[in-house]
């Protein structure tokens, strides 16, 4: 199977996001897991990408954590986004958040943190499939600049065992 993905490059300056993210935490790690594997799920899932709920351990997130931030609401994981040098990746917004603006302000704030750091080119991903995502991006002022065309399928490894976590989230779980 073929994954199209787009790299988008942003040529316009950020409007201010309005919020604070806080450096990402082990404490908060166990949350953080649940909602990124229900962001991700229903594309790996419509990919084929597996296994569909990626992440299960700390130590697969270990060494890039300091480049993950949250967004906080109380005690909630309201988001999240990592920023890698002039790179953004791993957006995701609560499953209880969406629809209220969030996406669009972690993307800002990401903007704000690359370019405070000195960034002067901002750069991120996204598959083809997830199109209301790109759509966001376009509207902030990201343009495709590149289409990857990612093959699965010669070089396909058995899915790692996860115990079972190849399941879709029981939050995800439709009754």
């Amino acid at each position: 199977m073929d994954i199209i993905a787009y790299e988008m490059k942003c040529f316009k300056e950020a409007e201010k996001s309005g919020i604070s993210c806080i450096p990402f935490s082990e404490r908060y790690f166990d949350d953080y897991m649940r909602i990124y594997n229900e962001c991700f799920y229903d594309m790996r899932r419509a990919l084929d990408v597996r296994p569909y709920a990626f992440l299960s351990k700390y130590d697969q997130i270990r060494d890039k954590s300091e480049d993950i931030f949250l967004l906080i609401e109380g005690e909630d994981i309201v988001g999240s986004v990592a920023c890698y040098s002039g790179e953004i990746d791993d957006l995701i917004v609560n499953e209880k958040y969406r629809r209220r603006g969030y996406g669009k302000k972690l993307l800002l704030w990401a903007m704000e943190h690359i370019i405070e750091r000195g960034g002067k080119e901002i750069t991120l991903h996204v598959a083809e499939w997830n199109e209301g995502t790109i759509e966001l991006y376009k509207k902030v002022g990201f343009e495709i600049t590149k289409t990857e065309r990612i093959n699965t399928a010669p070089d396909r490894r058995p899915p790692e065992d996860h115990g079972g976590k190849n399941e879709k989230p029981a939050s995800e779980t439709k009754q």
